[in-house]
């Protein structure tokens, strides 16, 4: 490779590594106008074969209404944060943004048609050579807003299989794009290069997260700290590259385009100032405040006069929401007890010729509010080794049978918790409940995970921790704790299933 070979490739490999987000925005637009043209594309197929009224209506109708739809649905899109490059846990919200956009694109879409259908006669369009002697702006304006829409001529069922299928499609397309980006991120592409101001506890505690979901885009470099002491040993495996006084050079030398200032116990002064300095340095910075603990939860900020105060946000559930959730309790349980009947029957069969003892595993846990109940699993470990301990975090824990560790590695052990939602002592989604011994030991954040009714499943599931202890991971708990509601259930429910065929259950 030649001399200006390999600096154009440099150079181009600098531009991808400092415009990378932009270019992945800009790819997922044009990804997402496709979907949902190939939705429409696909509705308007599936509608000509159902047949009935407005099925017989040639494509090129249709064409105007799709580029309506697809604008509109960009719109939303951006509008509920999809193009956003931070994202939330475990991408969970753009799930969420992706059910709103549906419903918000087919309410304005529905809308647009009743004031953009076409004035004139059935399927022309209006055109300045349609206006009077004189006319006045109201007409020119009816007139500029003629695009030939006539809703009479589309079928119904088209459209409404036409946003069932946005929606579905999309919701695959974000989870591939997301794989797609994960990917690279583990290649090292695109990856920014970070790091983290401080080397105390709260250091740790983010460098362990950087590890533990390497696929947040960064590539941590090191520490930067605030005593020279500590520059040339390593934290939790990564370097302490200096001090603060070095932090022009170093960001320099490592090509640092984002730092983290872990030091919520230095005075506010000082943060400020290495915040001036890394704004001069062009260096995107965020700032783990003082309190964090607090702020992980829901937090409302008021002004008293110029001075902000932090009070708890309404943690409830109202009563609608309560009930929503209760009904689809039941009716997945239902649904999942037919559908589960043969497992339990097989699963009881190889247990019982497996190893000696019960079918089922009846263990205490504690649900809401603090509250003790027996929680029913198919039995997965030799009943001498059954007792109260942490939960096996590897699937060569001595204490699984060998059924056990088919069981445990697809969630089938999970099964008989069915009955416990119907009890209503679960839900389908919710934290895990823990050991009483466990539960003994939690201080006041630990706790926030019982305001919940414990779940069969969660975000910790379909985490990247799912292999460590729960009470080790409590910030999955607690956002969904403070952001629990019907639609982010679904959402939970759908990526379980996903890990579940992936054979990526608890072991």
């Amino acid at each position: 490779m030649t001399q200006e070979a390999r600096t154009l490739r440099t150079r181009a490999g600098d531009f991808v590594r400092r415009h990378f987000q932009s270019l992945a925005t800009a790819v997922q637009v044009l990804v997402d106008l496709a979907v949902v043209l190939l939705a429409c594309l696909f509705a308007f197929e599936v509608g000509a074969q159902l047949g009935g009224p407005g099925a017989e209506v040639p494509l090129d109708v249709y064409l105007p209404l799709w580029g309506l739809i697809g604008v509109v649905a960009l719109v939303c899109f951006h509008g509920f944060g999809m193009y956003r490059t931070v994202k939330s846990l475990l991408n969970i919200e753009e799930f969420e943004a992706i059910a709103k956009s549906t419903v918000v694109c087919f309410l304005s879409v529905a809308t647009a048609l009743v004031f953009l259908r076409s004035a004139g006669p059935r399927g022309t369009q209006l055109g300045p050579e349609h206006l009077p002697e004189g006319a006045d702006l109201l007409d020119q304006l009816r007139v500029a807003l003629d695009f030939g829409f006539d809703p009479a001529a589309y079928s119904r069922a088209t459209i409404g299989i036409t946003f069932v299928c946005l929606f579905l499609f999309t919701a695959v397309s974000r989870l591939v794009s997301f794989k797609s980006i994960q990917s690279l991120y583990r290649r090292g592409i695109g990856n920014r290069n970070a790091i983290v101001i401080g080397t105390g506890d709260t250091a740790r505690w983010l460098t362990r997260k950087f590890v533990l979901v390497p696929t947040l885009g960064l590539r941590l470099r090191g520490f930067v700290a605030t005593e020279t002491a500590d520059v040339g040993r390593t934290i939790e495996g990564v370097p302490v590259l200096g001090t603060l006084a070095e932090l022009r050079a170093l960001v320099a030398a490592h090509k640092v385009t984002e730092a983290f200032v872990a030091l919520p116990q230095a005075e506010g002064d000082d943060v400020l100032h290495i915040v001036d300095e890394l704004e001069e340095l062009g260096v995107t910075y965020r700032v783990v405040p003082r309190f964090y603990q607090l702020l992980s939860q829901k937090v409302r900020i008021e002004m008293l006069d110029s001075i902000p105060l932090i009070s708890r946000a309404e943690r409830r559930l109202g009563l609608v929401s309560r009930a929503a959730k209760r009904a689809l309790d039941i009716v997945l349980a239902l649904v999942g007890l037919v559908v589960s009947a043969p497992l339990f029957l097989v699963a009881a069969v190889l247990i019982k010729r497996d190893t000696p003892g019960p079918v089922f595993y009846r263990q205490v846990r504690i649900g809401k509010d603090g509250k003790p109940f027996r929680m029913y699993k198919f039995r997965t470990m030799y009943v001498h080794m059954s007792g109260d301990a942490i939960t096996p975090s590897d699937e060569h824990d001595p204490r699984i049978t060998p059924v056990g560790r088919v069981l445990r590695r697809y969630s089938l052990d999970e099964i008989p918790q069915i009955v416990n939602v119907l009890m209503g002592e679960m839900s389908m989604v919710g934290p895990r409940p823990e050991m009483p011994f466990i539960v003994a030991t939690y201080g006041p954040l630990e706790r926030e995970r019982l305001r919940a009714k414990p779940g069969i499943t969660g975000l910790w599931q379909i985490s990247y921790a799912r292999k460590e202890a729960i009470h080790q991971n409590l910030d999955y708990d607690i956002y969904y704790v403070e952001n629990r509601s019907l639609l982010l259930d679904l959402v939970i429910i759908f990526l379980t299933f996903f890990a579940i065929v992936k054979g990526t259950g608890a072991h």
